[in-house]
């Protein structure tokens, strides 16, 4: 196999790898993997109200897989803008929303039919707000930001670009014959080194790769993303990626990704840990210092999104405006909330959940 960074690398071998990927270090590290998995997918469903992490997870993963591409906004931007894209918002934290919206269309297209070149089209049109089809022409170089040299040139011409999409679905759908989460590890390098798209590649994949999780029966909710621990072990994420292209060297690269899906998932669980202990404390808050009692409604309009509006309140809880202004007003004056004002608008921060959800170590 000849291979040369500067050209189109239309010679791509096929799945599934020659190389063995099914190693005894692989499988071990499979094995404390799905231990993990399993551990936060039974930690979500202790959760009465799953949407508070999927709304607050999926909007950590959006900021962390865009600012991989050097998309940069702050989580408070997002979370300001998730429920009602305002026109003064960037035009970074624009398209970092969309990131999150078209992973929320993955899951729904999944629900009814396979993942997917579709699939794949369809998220990397919602990321770009525009139509984007497989490329017909070359892909981009890419180079070593450092150097400026050639490190990897994907394939050219689109039908080689779809024939070998096509080997990556049956690849990805051959669930009899691999491990799904080593599955996804293989097919996420694959789909990189494919490079369908002419930009939008890295972010499509990585959504790709929770839908695998859920589709493979992994995760009920889609709660674990890769994209914070790829961008704390980014030199390692690329350098392996490219060892698989320069040496074969699935191993290592599988391991990257079976660890980074260990880690991650301890890392969420910890999270929701903080996330039910701050639930908590802010349930006792709602009845010292409000006439609403143990209002499970309330509390939940205060963590589906890091703020929340009077008119959440009044609709989820089904009181009059005075009475939703009064409970935010008291929760406030304990700080509980913090109030900002947006123009006309009344937004009230939910400070711990705020403060558990920075914190890099939950």
């Amino acid at each position: 196999m000849h291979w040369d960074p500067q050209k189109p690398y239309n010679d791509l071998p096929p799945l599934p790898p020659t190389a063995d990927v099914e190693s005894r270090e692989i499988l071990k590290e499979t094995i404390e993997a799905r231990a993990s998995l399993a551990s936060l997918d039974q930690a979500v469903q202790r959760i009465p109200n799953p949407s508070i992490l999927i709304n607050s997870l999926s909007i950590l993963e959006a900021q962390a897989s865009s600012e991989i591409e050097n998309i940069v906004t702050t989580s408070d931007d997002l979370f300001r803008n998730v429920q009602r894209e305002a026109e003064s918002a960037s035009p970074e934290t624009k398209e970092t929303l969309r990131y999150r919206t078209a992973l929320f269309a993955g899951l729904e297209s999944i629900r009814s039919r396979p993942l997917s070149t579709n699939t794949a089209v369809q998220i990397c049109t919602i990321i770009h707000d525009r139509e984007m089809a497989i490329r017909r022409t070359a892909g981009t170089m890419i180079a070593d930001q450092r150097t400026r040299t050639a490190v990897y040139t994907p394939p050219t011409g689109e039908q080689t670009i779809r024939d070998l999409l096509s080997n990556w679905e049956r690849f990805i759908h051959a669930s009899d014959e691999l491990d799904p989460l080593i599955a996804m590890a293989i097919g996420h390098y694959q789909f990189e080194a494919i490079h369908p798209f002419g930009d939008g590649n890295g972010r499509t994949g990585r959504i790709l790769n929770v839908l695998h999780l859920v589709h493979a029966g992994l995760l009920e909710v889609p709660v674990l993303y890769l994209s914070r621990y790829i961008i704390e072990h980014k030199d390692d994420y690329y350098r392996l990626l490219l060892q698989v292209t320069t040496e074969g060297a699935w191993e290592e690269w599988i391991l990257f990704m079976l660890r980074g899906l260990r880690e991650t998932a301890r890392s969420t669980l910890r999270k929701i840990d903080g996330i039910e202990e701050t639930q908590g404390s802010v349930m006792q808050s709602i009845r010292d210092v409000t006439t609403a009692g143990p209002n499970a409604d309330l509390l939940d309009v205060l963590f589906e999104n890091v703020y929340c509006r009077i008119s959440d309140v009044v609709a989820r809880c089904e009181v009059s405006r005075p009475t939703a202004t009064g409970w935010l007003n008291a929760l406030v004056e304990n700080g509980t909330l913090v109030d900002h004002k947006i123009g006309r608008e009344r937004l009230f921060l939910n400070v711990a959940f705020s403060e558990v959800l920075a914190r890099p170590e939950l």
